[in-house]
């Protein structure tokens, strides 16, 4: 119902910066909430950066001050610019989306993008 598309991963230095896009397309009624997770080998998948709606938005301690989200609401589009990056952001970034869709029925799902990779290191 639902396709994202994430672009924008690569190899870069610490302190150097890199820009995420996620496009969103397909049968989308609403869209309630759009962010980005990050998943390290050995670890369990964390929240970076969101946008869960009402004009709020929420950042791990660990990258504020560092990362910006923002969204092209025309576009469906959500972006992650990551600055001042440090071997310790090396991860696979997922984009999510929270929309309703209608299948019979209306859903409320979360959308998985299929990751791109980060790495940090000199």
């Amino acid at each position: 119902q639902v396709q994202l598309v994430e672009s924008g991963g690569g190899l870069v230095q610490p302190g150097g910066s890199l820009r995420l896009s996620c496009a969103a397309s397909g049968s989308i009624f609403s869209i309630n909430a759009m962010g980005w997770y990050r998943q390290a080998p050995g670890k369990e998948r964390e929240l970076v950066a969101d946008l869960p709606g009402g004009g709020s938005t929420n950042y791990a301690d660990s990258v504020k001050g560092r990362f910006t989200i923002s969204r092209d609401v025309a576009k469906n589009t959500v972006y992650l610019q990551m600055n001042s990056l440090k071997p310790e952001d090396t991860a696979v970034y997922f984009c999510r989306v929270k929309a309703t869709v209608y299948s019979g029925s209306y859903y409320l799902r979360d959308y998985w993008g299929q990751g791109t990779q980060v790495t940090v290191s000199s």
